[in-house]
C-alpha cells in the first residue's frame, strides 16, 4: 500500500517537473529569440526596417506648425487612485486602470469596487476617488506593451512636437460627458489648454485628434465651449472658429456602436461568448467568491459613458427588422472597381476571390439583438410565426426552478423575467432603448438625463440647448466655423460586428445574467452570421455607418447639422497584412480599432494637417468602402 502511494507521489512529482521544464524551455527560447531579434541588421533581405513617416517627412522639410490636442476614447486612458478603501492600501496614485492589471488577480473584488461609480449619481461612491492620469502618459501605452497613441506621438515628435505644442486631453471615461466637468472641470481645463496653446504657439489654431468615443466627447465640448454659463463654458459664438483649425476623428463613434447594447445586456462580446463556450467551467467558477461576468456586468452598468455609445438615429439610420442601410446584398468586402456579377444559382460572385464572401440570400441587419438564430434572420412579417422558442423560454420563466416574479423585476440587483424579454424576440435601433430600460432601469434613468439618441425635427427648438443632446450629431449643430475642417479617419474591409443573437442561460445560478450571447460556432459556408454575430464592413470595432455617415452626408456641405458649411473629408485606410513576422509596429494595418493609430497612411495625414496642409492639399476624400451608397439609402432630412 505504501509502495503504491509512493509510486503515485513520484508520478506527480515527475509530472510537475516535466511541466516546469517545459515552461522553462519555452520561456528561454522566447527570450533568446527576442534577444537575437535586437541584433538583426536593418538591411537584412526581407526584413528591412521602414523609415517612420515622421522621419521621412522631416527629411522632406515638414515641420511642426499647429498645436495638437489628442483626445482618447473609452477604456484607453489610465485611471489612478487618490482615495480608497482599506483593501487598496499602498495603491495611492497607482494606476488601477491601464497598468499591468496585476491588481485584478491580487484583489479582484477590491479592484472592481474601486472602478465602480455610484449607482444613483453616476459620480464617486463615498470614500473612493479615482481620477484620470494626466498628460501623454495617460494613453501612450496602455497596460504592458499594448501601444495606443505611442506611434503617433513618436512621429509627431520627429517633426518637432513636444510638451509645449502637444497635449493629451485625458478625462475619466467612465463618467457622462457633462459630469466630467461637474466633478473634475475637465472641459474647462481643456478650453484653457487650447487657449494657452493657441497664444503660446504664435496664435496658430489647434488641430484636435479624438479617437472612438473621444470624437463624441469633443463634439459635446464644441457645443459646451460656446454655451453661456452655468451650463456651458462661456466662450461665445466664434470661439471654435478662432481656436480650432481641424478635427481629425479617428474611428469616430458618431452614430454609436451596436455591440454596446449587447455589452450592457449580457456583459459579453462575441469573443467572450466563444471563450465562454470553450471554458464554461472557468468563467463561471467562483474564484475567491467572484462570480466573474456577473460582477463585471454590475460595474459596467455604473459607467454612464457606455450609454453614449448606444446606436443613434433609430430605424432611420440602422434600419427596421426587414432591412438595414448597410446590408451587403451582393459581394462583401470587395475593392471598388472589381467586377461583380450574379450567377444562375442566385449566389453572388465577384472578381477578387480573396475579398469575396458568398451569400446565398441577402442578409438582413435590421435587428441589432434577437433571441435565437432563426429569429435574427427572419423578416418582420414572419416573426409572428416563430413562437416555439419564445414559448419555451416563457415556460422557463414561470418554472419554479427560477423562482422569478414577473411582477417585481429589479434587473440590476435582482432577477429578470426571462420570458418577458424573450417575447420581444428582436430589437432594432428604435427598440433598443426600451429593451435596456427593462434590463438596466437604474442605469437608463441616469443616462436619460445626460444622453439622447434620436433625430431632431427642429434644431432651433430651445430644448436642444440642453447638454443631453450635445454628443448626438443628429440633435445638435456644428459651431459657426466655416474655416474649420472635420475629418473622419477609419479602417475598412475588416468584418465588424453589426447585430447579435442571444440565448437563455442554461443555469439559474447567475440570475443577474439570464441571457448570454449564443456561443454557436457552426457557421454555414458563406453565412454572414459568424458565432451568432452578423458582420458588416468596418474596422472591426466601428462599422462604416457610425464612422463615416456624418462626413459623407450628414455634415457634407451646408446642412441643418452643419449650417456654416464647413468642409468635411473621409479618409479610409484599407487593411494590409504584415509583410513579415518581424515587421514590427510601423504597419499599414488597421486590423484592430486601436492599431489604426499605427497606420502609416493615417499618421502621414495627421502630420501633414498639423504642419499646415488642408483637406484639399492632402487629396480630399479617400474612399474604398460603399459609404456613399449606404448614405444615399439613409433617408435623413438635411
Amino acid at each position: 500500500m505504501e509502495k503504491k502511494k509512493q509510486s503515485k507521489v513520484k508520478e506527480w512529482k515527475n509530472c510537475i517537473d516535466y511541466c516546469c521544464w517545459l515552461i522553462g524551455y519555452v520561456c528561454t527560447i522566447w527570450w533568446l529569440l527576442s534577444f537575437l531579434y535586437q541584433f538583426l541588421p536593418a538591411t537584412l533581405t526581407g526584413f528591412e526596417v521602414v523609415d517612420s513617416p515622421g522621419l521621412r517627412m522631416k527629411n522632406e522639410g515638414v515641420k511642426a506648425l499647429h498645436p495638437v490636442v489628442l483626445v482618447p476614447g473609452i477604456v484607453t486612458a489610465g485611471l489612478e487612485l487618490w482615495e480608497g478603501r482599506p483593501c487598496a492600501d499602498g495603491l495611492f496614485r497607482k494606476k488601477l486602470w491601464g497598468a499591468t492589471f496585476s491588481q485584478i488577480l491580487q484583489r479582484p473584488l477590491c479592484w472592481l469596487e474601486h472602478l465602480s461609480l455610484h449607482n444613483e449619481t453616476g459620480l464617486d461612491p463615498p470614500g473612493i476617488r479615482i481620477r484620470a492620469v494626466p498628460e501623454l502618459v495617460a494613453a501612450d501605452d496602455f497596460a504592458s506593451g499594448y501601444h495606443i497613441w505611442a506611434a503617433l506621438i513618436e512621429n509627431l515628435a520627429r517633426i518637432g512636437y513636444e510638451g509645449k505644442n502637444l497635449h493629451m486631453a485625458s478625462y475619466d471615461w467612465r463618467l457622462s460627458f457633462q459630469n466630467t466637468e461637474i466633478r473634475d472641470q475637465a472641459l474647462s481645463r481643456l478650453k484653457s489648454k487650447i487657449e494657452l496653446m493657441f497664444i503660446t504657439n504664435g496664435y496658430k489654431k489647434v488641430v484636435v485628434v479624438p479617437q472612438s468615443m473621444g470624437a463624441i466627447y469633443f463634439l459635446h465640448f464644441l457645443k459646451w465651449v460656446e454655451t453661456p454659463p452655468p451650463m456651458g463654458g462661456g466662450g461665445g459664438p466664434g470661439w471654435c472658429e478662432k481656436h480650432i483649425k481641424a478635427i481629425m476623428n479617428i474611428s469616430p463613434a458618431f452614430l454609436g456602436v451596436p455591440k454596446a447594447v449587447s455589452n450592457i445586456f449580457s456583459a459579453e462580446g462575441s469573443d467572450a461568448a466563444l471563450v465562454r463556450a470553450v471554458t464554461s467551467g472557468i468563467l463561471n467558477f467562483d474564484y475567491l467568491g467572484l462570480q466573474t461576468v456577473e460582477h463585471v456586468l454590475r460595474v459596467c452598468r455604473t459607467w454612464d459613458s457606455i450609454i453614449s455609445l448606444m446606436p443613434k438615429g433609430g430605424e432611420t439610420i440602422w434600419g427596421d427588422l426587414d432591412s438595414g442601410p448597410n446590408e451587403w446584398s451582393k459581394c462583401d468586402q470587395v475593392k471598388r472597381g472589381h467586377v461583380k456579377h450574379i450567377v444562375s444559382n442566385n449566389t453572388y460572385n465577384c472578381g477578387d476571390m480573396q475579398k469575396c464572401i458568398y451569400v446565398k440570400e441577402p442578409t438582413k441587419y435590421g435587428g441589432i439583438n434577437s433571441f435565437g438564430k432563426a429569429v435574427s434572420q427572419l423578416l418582420a412579417s414572419l416573426l409572428s410565426t416563430l413562437d416555439s422558442e419564445a414559448e419555451e423560454i416563457s415556460s422557463k420563466c414561470n418554472s419554479t426552478s427560477f423562482n422569478l416574479s414577473c411582477d417585481d423585476v429589479r434587473t440590476e440587483h435582482n432577477e429578470i423575467c426571462r420570458g418577458s424579454m424573450a417575447k420581444k424576440k428582436a430589437s432594432t435601433g428604435r427598440t433598443d432603448l426600451d429593451l435596456l430600460n427593462f434590463v438596466a432601469p437604474n442605469m437608463m434613468k441616469r443616462a436619460e438625463a445626460h444622453f439622447s439618441h434620436g433625430i431632431a425635427e427642429n434644431l432651433d427648438d430651445p430644448k436642444y440647448a440642453h447638454y443631453k443632446y450635445w454628443s448626438n450629431p443628429l440633435e445638435t449643430k456644428l459651431p459657426d466655423a466655416p474655416n474649420m475642417e472635420i475629418y473622419c479617419l477609419y479602417a475598412v474591409e475588416i468584418p465588424t460586428k453589426r447585430s447579435h443573437v442571444h440565448k437563455i442561460s442554461p443555469s439559474d445560478k447567475y440570475k443577474h445574467i439570464p441571457f448570454q450571447m449564443n456561443d454557436s460556432s457552426n457557421v454555414e459556408k458563406g453565412s454572414k452570421l459568424q458565432n451568432d454575430v452578423s458582420l458588416v464592413d468596418g474596422d472591426e470595432r466601428m462599422n462604416v455607418v457610425s464612422s463615416g455617415f456624418m462626413c459623407a452626408k450628414g455634415w457634407r456641405r451646408r446642412t441643418r447639422f452643419n449650417p456654416s458649411g464647413m468642409a468635411t473629408y473621409i479618409r479610409e485606410y484599407q487593411q494590409k497584412q504584415r509583410g513579415s513576422v518581424l515587421e514590427g509596429r510601423s504597419l499599414e494595418s488597421g486590423a484592430r480599432a486601436n492599431n489604426i493609430l499605427q497606420s502609416i497612411a493615417l499618421i502621414e495625414d495627421v502630420l501633414r494637417v498639423a504642419s499646415g496642409a488642408t483637406g484639399v492639399t492632402i487629396g480630399g476624400d479617400r474612399i474604398f468602402s460603399d459609404i456613399r451608397m449606404i448614405s444615399e439609402r439613409i433617408n435623413l432630412r438635411l
